[in-house]
Order: structure tokens, then C-alpha cells, then sequence
């Protein structure tokens, strides 16, 4: 049996947002399906607004269903491509009752003018659009009901860097305007930098690191968490020459048959005997900030 995620335990406060990196297949998007309830937990809680609603059937699912929204990573696989916008935007508030066609088209074409569209986009069909505004056509769809916490996956790693930068400061504005709780899942930390409040680093399905943006950058205390630091360029040739690489070697290990004891150890510089036998648990460095390692305190990352 392979655990896709395992021991993955954290909260995230009203309006704030938490952001979520770690290379491909450590669990991220599955640690986000999770929590939106697309796949079934095998174990543990997820707790809503004080509600466990891990085991809640699918019938009595809707009302947290309303209080949710999520942006995808391909726009287009996400959207039916027969249906013009204001049937994509929509369709939230039909499946939850909104029966007045009037109000419906209303609300959807005040939603494309907040997310930077026009009115008469609504007419149009997804492949009419480019990556950028396909993606703020996601934002609208997901705001539709007006949600208390929007997971957004990979939303902007398929697009050009100044797309990038403008659907982030989209994300930035509707959260201050409307209050919004985000979870943001990426593989990219210069990202998480400039949208979150918090970060967890994952690796191979567990939490290696978290704390504040300013922890993570100022302060990283696992190795893995200062290789994925290293891997941000910089827009300077200059300071690209001095920089220091800390680069990992080897593959991801396969879930199905996990290293025994840290599972980073097979790519760690500072593995030594006790990572190969003990797993080591996440504990607190400072306020806020955990790490899962055994000798944080004792190696010295460049």
C-alpha cells in the first residue's frame, strides 16, 4: 500500500494564506484533494470551521462544499469545453440552488469584471482564451459563492512570469477585499514568498519544515528546504556568479518502498547512522518554526 501522505498535521487561520511547496510526487495536490474532500482519507481528521467533516457522506457534504472554492493547475482540462464562460462560472450556483436566472447571470458577469474580464467574455468559450485569462476565469468560478477558503494548485506554473505576477496580485486583492482563507500549493518558493503568510515544505509525503516566510528565507533549517532555496535564480549576473549552489543528488525515492528511518537521507549530504534507523519527528526550532531532522541544530548549510 502506498501512504501518498503521511503524518501531515497543520492549520491554517481565517485570512491568512498557507503556502505549500516540494518537488513532484510528494504530495501536495493529494494533501489538497484531501482537504476539499475529492479523495476519501484513509485516516485522521479534517477539521472545517470546528466540523470534522473526514467521514461526513457525500450527501451531507454540499453546505462545506459552498464554504470551499479551488483554482486548478490546467485551466483548460478544467473547464467543459462546450460550455461558453457563463455556463463554466455558473454552475456553482445552480448546483447550490441559486434557481433565478437573472441573478445568476448577473452575479457571473460581476464576477469577470472582478477578476480583470469583461462582460462580454461571458459569451465566449474556454479555447478562446489565453493560459492568464483562463485562470481568472478559475478565480471567478471558484468566488462564485463567495467561499471561506480557496485551494489553489499550481494556479500559476504553467504560465509566463509576468502572467505570473499579474494572477498573484489577483490572488493578493480578492483575498484583502473579500477576507479569503488560501492554501497555495507550488513547487516554486519565489512564490510562496511573495503570496503567503506561512510555508510547509513537503518531502516525499511528510512535513520537513514550516514556519513564517521570514523563517523559511532567513533562517531555513533543513537541507532539503536550503536546496530549494538554492534552486531560486537570480535576475542578476553578477550575483548569479557568487552565488552557492547546494544541489541534491539522486531521484526521489518511490513511495511504494519509503528509505527506512529520514526519508531524505538518500540525498542528504549530512546523513549519518541514526537517520537510516529513526525517523525523525517534527519539533519546534523557535516560535512557529518546526523541522523535521535530527541534526538541525548541529550541520551547518551554506
Amino acid at each position: 500500500m502506498i501512504r501518498a501522505v503521511d503524518h501531515i498535521s497543520f492549520t491554517i487561520n481565517k485570512g491568512e494564506t498557507l503556502g505549500l511547496v516540494g518537488e513532484s510526487g510528494c504530495g501536495k495536490t493529494t494533501t489538497a484533494n484531501l482537504i476539499l474532500r475529492l479523495i476519501e482519507p484513509t485516516s485522521g481528521s479534517i477539521i472545517f470551521e470546528g466540523n470534522d467533516i473526514s467521514h461526513e457522506k457525500e450527501n451531507t457534504l454540499k453546505e462545506f462544499r459552498r464554504k470551499t472554492g479551488a483554482v486548478f493547475q490546467d485551466s483548460l482540462a478544467s473547464f467543459d469545453p462546450r460550455k461558453n464562460i457563463m455556463h463554466v462560472v455558473s454552475e456553482p450556483l445552480v448546483v447550490h440552488g441559486w434557481h433565478d436566472k437573472q441573478e445568476r447571470t448577473k452575479r457571473v458577469l460581476e464576477l469577470l469584471e472582478q477578476v480583470g474580464l469583461r462582460r462580454e467574455d461571458a459569451r465566449k468559450y474556454p479555447h478562446q482564451f489565453s493560459g492568464g485569462q483562463r485562470q481568472r476565469i478559475g478565480v471567478a468560478r471558484a468566488l462564485a459563492l463567495t467561499p471561506s477558503l480557496v485551494v489553489a494548485d499550481e494556479a500559476v506554473s504553467a504560465l509566463d512570469v509576468s502572467v505570473q505576477a499579474k494572477i498573484i496580485n489577483l490572488f493578493l486583492e480578492i483575498q484583502k477585499k473579500f477576507n479569503l482563507t488560501f492554501l497555495f500549493i507550488s513547487h516554486d518558493l519565489s512564490v510562496l514568498r511573495h503570496i503567503s503568510d506561512k510555508i510547509i515544505v513537503m518531502y516525499l509525503g511528510r512535513i520537513v519544515e514550516s514556519g513564517s516566510v521570514r523563517d523559511i528565507f532567513e533562517n531555513p533549517k533543513h537541507p532539503y528546504t536550503n536546496a530549494l532555496l538554492s534552486a531560486i535564480p537570480i535576475p542578476n549576473a553578477t550575483l548569479m556568479k557568487r552565488k552557492v549552489y547546494y544541489s541534491l543528488k539522486g531521484e526521489v525515492p518511490s513511495p511504494i518502498n519509503p528509505p527506512s528511518g529520514c526519508g531524505f537521507r538518500t540525498r542528504c549530504p549530512y546523513a549519518q547512522a541514526k537517520c537510516r534507523e529513526i525517523e525523525p519527528v517534527l519539533e519546534e526550532t523557535n516560535g512557529g518554526h518546526y523541522v523535521s531532522c535530527h541534526y538541525w541544530n548541529e550541520i551547518s548549510v551554506p
